[in-house]
């Protein structure tokens, strides 16, 4: 397994509408592990193969098993109890996943991207989702979620469509960020 290189804004790559897998061979199972690495390394809790260059619908995303009962728990506060180890680790890998159903519900959240580090944002979204996906082991899950996962599912899903969060805040504030991570960002190279 191998730790991957996330691209940043504004690389275009990361506006790219992802390709279904067709084929779900050792290939895919690789990626899916490296991509898993990838985002323990970069201390995220979901991370989208378009966000490694990868033109694949592809997610993985760990919200923790004892998160489930803490839906109101920020990402900030849910790595700090990683850290501690109060959550005990709960990796999914999604292949093709696809939300059917979205409550009427919205609830905010403060969010953050592994492809634009260090700047956040309140974004609201739907409470819970229905989600469709194909496992590693290639059985069609049909998966209900809320809270922190429903919020990451929608986010990951999102970059396989080329939506990043940033699209669903004001204008100003939009342009505020960005402006900020790409002088940042192109500084650093």
């Amino acid at each position: 397994m191998s730790i991957k290189e996330i691209i940043k804004v504004p690389n275009p790559f990361l506006k790219i509408i992802a390709k279904k897998v067709l084929v779900i061979d050792e290939n895919i199972l690789v990626l899916l592990d490296d991509m898993l690495d990838t985002m323990y390394n970069a201390n995220g809790i979901g991370l989208a193969a378009t966000q490694i260059s990868e033109d694949k619908r592809l997610i993985v995303m760990d919200c923790g098993l004892t998160n489930l009962e803490h839906d109101d728990m920020s990402e900030e506060e849910y790595n700090k109890n990683v850290e501690s180890n109060k959550i005990e680790p709960c990796p999914l890998k999604m292949i093709n996943p696809e939300i059917i159903y979205y409550s009427s519900n919205i609830t905010e959240r403060e969010e953050g991207c592994l492809s634009i580090p260090g700047y956040n944002a309140q974004v609201k979204r739907p409470e819970s989702i229905t989600v469709n996906y194909t496992d590693i082991s290639k059985n069609n899950i049909t998966l209900e979620a809320n809270g922190l996962l429903s919020t990451c599912i929608q986010h990951e899903i999102d970059h396989l469509n080329g939506v990043l969060f940033i699209d669903h805040i004001s204008r100003l504030k939009k342009e505020v960020i960005l402006r900020k991570a790409i002088k940042e960002f192109t500084n650093d190279k």
